[in-house]
């Protein structure tokens, strides 16, 4: 019998998402926008229901390509706040909009969103003990504070390690899960 994480047991969908991504480092920028943007979404709801809409979320934003999104306006809002498959928060949906615009920016100033994130958290995953996990640390305060300074909505130092988790800057994976 395969042991994981016990939040991942129990349904088909989460447990696929445990095993195959989460915790796993990702390094590539355009992927750690969506899982930031998909974590923005989650604030107040939760993972459960992101991962059950992810598929919905890609289509709406155009498969996540930040300069799709960054090109969308008022009428992408409103047709957003009647997509059924996604969370319909117009204060989120402007959000990851903006982000968009941000993440474009960033790129046409020369700067890698892979290696700014991954910097502000160290550059190597942090492997903690999987027991005593925390809402949040000092350093995804830290982040939480670049992020917002450079503009982004929904990245609260809670969010913010709870997408570090998700893309591997930290490894919190139960002591007996196959995944450690």
């Amino acid at each position: 019998m395969t042991v994981r994480c016990a939040w991942a047991e129990g349904d088909p969908v989460m447990a696929a998402y445990h095993d195959a991504e989460w915790g796993v480092p990702v390094r590539e920028s355009r992927m750690l926008w969506e899982m930031l943007m998909l974590e923005g979404f989650q604030a107040g709801l939760s993972w459960r229901t992101i991962l059950h809409r992810r598929e919905g979320f890609r289509r709406a934003f155009a498969g996540f390509d930040p300069a799709k999104v960054a090109a969308f306006g008022a009428a992408d809002v409103e047709r957003l706040m009647q997509d059924e498959g996604i969370i319909r928060a117009r204060a989120k949906i402007e959000a990851t909009i903006a982000a968009a615009r941000i993440y474009q920016q960033m790129q046409a100033d020369g700067e890698n969103f892979s290696g700014w994130v991954w910097g502000l958290a160290g550059g190597e995953t942090v492997v903690n003990d999987g027991v005593s996990v925390p809402a949040k640390t000092p350093v995804s305060e830290a982040m939480s504070k670049a992020l917002k300074a450079r503009g982004f909505k929904f990245v609260g130092p809670v969010i913010v390690y709870a997408w570090m988790q998700a893309v591997g800057m930290v490894n919190d994976h139960a002591p007996d899960c196959f995944r450690r």
